[in-house]
């Protein structure tokens, strides 16, 4: 059954390296590295080939991801045109681009742990390529033009489903170590693969026809040319070149892995300083939201204070009014008094006109004085409630302007925190709304996804259940022939037996006396007769003689055996239908409506002559008791039958009704029908043992 792989999506931290590593290659003076691996990647990005194009890179590590092909739609294979060092291992690969041979300058290609079955035939134009793994895939065989590669020093193809070399691969001079499983090869032989590169490669180039040179021999046009002449000087060049090269790929190796490290650390500082930026982030906007809550309750308490403070200065004004009211009362009220005594003292001087006159001089200058005073006083009662107005006018209109300050700054605090958290709220909504979409197409991609797996998963299980009811089928026909090629063998055994046993008997027969020979079969008729169970005797002697009677006169006195076992009476018979008697036995529809027709006017004639119902009872006796029948004439004698038997149809000899069906083993004799040969135990004709019953069924 085929699995159906669903692209998983790459977890948060695998996105952040890819960006990280990708941004890494961009940066000015990066190294001729871009590894991308550990990423989850499903398949290579686009910037990848852009940015290994424009910057030149040689080096592309993809490995541990979750690739199934190496070039995606809408991108070329040109774009690594310069790349030296490919490293695919631990991937899902299964077939590599037809046109790989297009990476000329590729040295180093690494494809260990993948699921590879073939290596497409341009792979022998990678004339540079000094090192090939192909470990643990599914290879069967290697292409012929992988004798094409002259650079070629190391192949490692172990853990295949391969048993053979290329012959090609002794034209590959330079190869110094091959990998490979010696026990599962064939060619070239597991004792030549377990002695080493160098005797696979002598045993090849004896095969093509080709002289066997050391590999040292051929490294030269390999190595850099800057080392080039320095072994045409010295006979040991290739050696030293070798080692110096090796030296120079570990030391590359090594400063690798070092500014891997340190791109690690980095990363992992950036990461540090990217989760306490969003940390901070997250402070900031929480100390902005409790910042707007203290202005916002700032502002609360600062109306509270200026309504409490206004409601305070009114309560002032008023008390003021009622004490310059209750002054001017007072006032008012002592002038009155000194008016009462100054009348009281006017009146205890009437008496004299000089008091009169004085009083009254008194009095006029009393009334002047009072009319200055009263004018002074409302003069200034108009002058302290025209201050006290104007005072309160000022305070109304400072606290007018308080107001309206306060009223402004509150506006445009509250603005301001309106428009900040309508302009959250939209970003909110938008964050939503992107969540909501992502959402809606992962559901829609995962429902669209589990429909289709859903529907191959149907139709791969009726597939499969398909098959499974094919293979059942078969295994029960298997079974059913085997069983009826082995009774067919066993019919066929006893089919010879009895044909031997037959001839024995007729020779036997044609022995005897022809006086025997002509009684032969009424003995056997008379034997059968006689053999009557005693048990179906007696129920046939304490049936009614008057049924009995009538089942003999309309020729059906086989049943008499069923009446007996089923103790049917006349009274009995009455009260059937049809139907009891075909449950009972009597199968010909004519004959039941016969015996209950002929049963009722037996007991309405005995109603009225009740000596009807008692025949005489010899005749009823002499009507069942069995006879061997007459002796026939001379032309009509029966003679035992010839070899060779007729197929033909034959009724059954204890019923004498229905075709006899069944075949008794081991005796061969057909002579019962399914009824009558269930209580048997010998068979009638023979009287041997019954092994075995075999039921014969006729096509129509």
């Amino acid at each position: 059954m085929p699995l159906f792989f669903r692209k998983r999506k790459p977890s948060e931290e695998a996105r952040k390296r890819l960006e990280y590593q990708m941004c890494l290659a961009k940066e000015a003076g990066a190294d001729d590295i871009l590894d991308i691996s550990k990423c989850e990647l499903s398949e290579i990005p686009f910037g990848a080939f852009a940015t290994c194009k424009v910057l030149q890179k040689k080096v592309l590590i993809v490995h541990t991801n979750h690739l199934t092909s190496l070039l995606p739609k809408s991108c070329s294979l040109l774009s690594l045109i310069t790349i030296k060092v490919l490293d695919l291992h631990d991937n899902q690969l299964t077939a590599l681009p037809e046109d790989i041979g297009q990476l000329t300058a590729l040295q180093v290609l690494n494809l260990e742990r993948n699921q590879l079955t073939y290596l497409p035939r341009s792979i022998g134009n990678l004339t540079q390529l000094q090192t090939l793994n192909v470990k643990d895939n599914k290879l069967k065989e290697l292409p012929d033009t992988l004798g094409e590669l002259r650079s070629l020093r190391t192949l490692d193809i172990r853990d295949n489903e391969m048993q053979r070399l290329p012959q090609m691969l002794a034209h590959v001079r330079t190869l110094e170590t091959l990998s490979l499983d010696a026990s599962s090869m064939v060619f070239p032989p597991p004792e030549v693969c377990g002695a080493g590169t160098e005797a696979i490669q002598q045993f090849l180039c004896k095969e093509s026809g080709l002289e066997y040179y050391p590999p040292s021999q051929y490294l030269l046009p390999v190595l850099e040319q800057d080392g080039a002449q320095n072994s045409q000087d010295s006979p040991d060049g290739p050696v030293d070149r070798l080692s110096r090269e090796e030296v120079e790929w570990q030391n590359r190796f090594s400063d690798y892995e070092k500014r891997k490290e340190q791109k690690m650390l980095e990363k992992l500082e950036f990461e540090r300083r990217l989760e306490l930026g969003q940390r901070e982030h997250a402070q900031l906007l929480q100390q902005s939201h409790s910042q707007k809550d203290e202005i916002l309750q700032s502002v609360r308490e600062e109306q509270s204070r200026l309504d409490q403070g206004l409601s305070e200065h009114r309560r002032y004004l008023d008390a003021e009014r009622q004490r310059l009211q209750e002054q001017l009362k007072q006032t008012e009220q002592n002038i009155s008094n000194r008016i009462q005594k100054l009348l009281q003292d006017n009146q205890r001087q009437k008496k004299s006109s000089e008091i009169l006159k004085s009083l009254e001089n008194e009095r006029i200058r009393m009334e002047q004085l009072m009319s200055i005073t009263q004018e002074e006083t409302e003069n200034l009662r108009r002058r302290e409630i025209a201050s006290a107005m104007q005072q309160m006018l000022t305070e109304s209109c400072k606290n007018r302007f308080l107001q309206m300050t306060y009223e402004s700054q509150r506006q445009n605090l509250v603005q301001q925190a309106c428009s900040s958290m309508a302009e959250m709220d939209e970003r909110f909504q938008q964050i939503l709304s992107w969540q909501q979409m992502d959402q809606n197409k992962a559901i829609s991609q995962i429902l669209q996804e589990s429909a289709m797996q859903k529907a191959a998963f149907e139709a791969l299980q009726v597939k499969k259940d398909l098959m499974h009811r094919q293979i059942r089928n078969q295994e029960m026909i298997s079974e059913q022939r085997w069983a009826l090629s082995s009774l067919l063998q066993q019919l066929l055994k006893e089919k010879t037996q009895r044909e031997e046993e037959l001839r024995a008997i007729l020779t036997e027969l044609e022995a005897k006396s022809e006086t025997k020979q002509e009684n032969y079969w009424l003995i056997q008729y008379q034997r059968l007769l006689n053999q009557k169970p005693l048990s179906l005797k007696l129920q046939e002697e304490g049936m009614e003689r008057p049924l009995a009677a009538l089942l003999v006169e309309l020729s059906a006195e086989h049943y008499l055996p069923i009446f007996a076992h089923h103790r049917i009476s006349l009274d009995m018979l009455s009260r059937m239908s049809p139907g009891d008697l075909a449950k009972v036995g009597v199968s010909e529809a004519g004959l039941q409506h016969e015996i209950l027709r002929r049963a009722r006017e037996l007991l309405d004639a005995a109603r009225i002559q009740p000596e009807l119902l008692k025949p005489p009872p010899g005749e009823v006796l002499a009507a069942l008791e069995p006879t061997a029948p007459e002796e026939l004439p001379e032309s009509a004698r029966p003679s035992a039958p010839p070899a060779e038997l007729e197929v033909q149809t034959s009724e059954c000899v204890v019923c004498l009704e229905r075709e006899a069906q069944m075949i008794f083993l081991n005796c061969g004799h057909v002579c019962c029908c399914l009824q009558c040969c269930q209580p048997l135990r010998t068979c009638p004709l023979c009287r041997q043992e019954i092994a075995q019953r075999l039921r014969i069924y006729h096509s129509s």
